[in-house]
């Protein structure tokens, strides 16, 4: 096993987060590939999110004493012994069939949590049914709203204790790498596809037999080629982009745990999200990426967010993380806690839950290490006196 995993990551030890997504490359179908990695129009947003991070330097103390710092936080009301939890994914079963169970599965071990997408390709139950620990659900706001009261009422009684509403999919973004590489509602396959598609003989033997490539909540009846369709076309027409704020205040008193709207990125919106509904906090995101493009970078909408309602709600970044020194500069730029999406992807899809473990396994060690060369004692000793902005 061990040498298949250096043939994997050719021929070392995956020693940062990015060897997962080289990996996750080879390891499935061209076509597929946009849909795990990539993101709207010109890529712009996608880019600023990493980018953002290079505008900021950590400080450093010396002769701090500190050999084990402390990376324990609490994120939506659970103690967790990472200060990053794993983002709402749909259809990950595209990216490894054992998909969110193998997520779940993983955080949990890490001492974390994931976040269940109304798009997953487990149910809710399934998922709860294979973990141990409470972990979180995602929620689309629908207009149809008994669809949304009997996915909320399904999650409580499943033992989800914290609920994520994200408000940024009105529409689908124009995914253009996506419909380039044929993957649409339905997939459109050539000759060349299915050429290329022969090279992984593993993926497709694996997606025909498990059959975890769809949105299952928005399944009905067996989980067949043609259901998978229909459910991918019903998540599509469930986005209405005339929602609004009473819609999510609907939810909000429908719902009996924490509660936090992801997908802000101004801090009207955030103020009005914890003062106006009584949200505990928000999300800073712009879904990776995948939406507006040349809207702003996550973690450059940030520090507005926390200076608005940082002392009223929980503030967390969703976007562009991929070091640890990248979770440290969010944390001390007043995030509670970050949340990562396709670093877990791509290490599932390179190698199952070992590989969803190996990414969270990185980043622990990355900010061990960093905290150590910093002199910083804790997470919750992070504050903005730990950063300056670069040049």
């Amino acid at each position: 096993m061990a040498n298949f995993r250096y043939r994997l990551f050719g021929g070392h030890a995956p020693i940062k987060v990015d060897d997962y997504t080289e990996a996750a490359r080879r390891k499935v179908p061209a076509m597929a590939w946009p849909y795990l990695s990539g993101g709207a129009d010109d890529l712009v947003t996608m880019a600023d999110n990493r980018d953002a991070f290079r505008r900021w330097r950590l400080k450093v103390r010396s002769l701090t004493g500190v050999a084990r710092p402390d990376l324990s936080t609490t994120i939506a009301g659970t103690k967790v012994s990472l200060p990053i939890g794993l983002a709402p994914t749909g259809m990950v079963g595209l990216a490894h069939w054992t998909g969110d169970i193998a997520a779940a599965k993983a955080a949990e071990a890490a001492g974390t949590r994931h976040v269940l997408s109304t798009a997953s390709s487990y149910t809710m139950e399934e998922v709860a049914e294979a973990t141990e620990q409470n972990h979180w659900f995602q929620l689309y706001p629908f207009a149809d709203k008994p669809k949304v009261a009997e996915l909320m009422t399904r999650a409580e009684q499943a033992g989800y204790t914290a609920l994520f509403v994200t408000v940024d999919v009105g529409v689908i973004g124009n995914r253009e790498g996506e419909r380039r590489s044929g993957m649409t509602i339905p997939p459109t396959f050539t000759a060349r596809r299915l050429l290329e598609a022969g090279t992984h003989p593993a993926w497709w033997w694996n997606l025909l037999k498990h059959r975890r490539a769809a949105p299952i909540h928005y399944i009905t009846g067996p989980r067949t080629i043609a259901s998978a369709v229909e459910g991918a076309r019903d998540q599509a027409r469930r986005m209405q982009g005339d929602l609004n704020w009473d819609d999510v205040a609907w939810m909000r008193d429908h719902w009996k745990g924490p509660f936090y709207i992801k997908g802000i990125l101004d801090p009207d919106d955030a103020e009005r999200a914890v003062s106006g509904i009584g949200a505990q906090g928000v999300v800073v995101s712009n879904h990776g990426g995948r939406q507006l493009d040349s809207c702003l970078g996550a973690l450059d909408a940030l520090p507005p967010i926390v200076e608005r309602i940082g002392g009223r709600g929980e503030v967390y970044l969703d976007g562009g993380v991929r070091r640890g020194t990248d979770v440290l500069i969010a944390l001390a730029l007043g995030a509670k806690g970050v949340f990562v999406g396709r670093p877990y992807v791509h290490g599932l899809a390179a190698d199952g839950q070992a590989g969803v473990t190996g990414v969270l396994d990185i980043f622990r060690a990355e900010l061990v290490r960093d905290m150590v060369l910093m002199g910083l004692p804790s997470i919750e000793a992070l504050d903005r006196s730990w950063v300056l902005p670069a040049g």
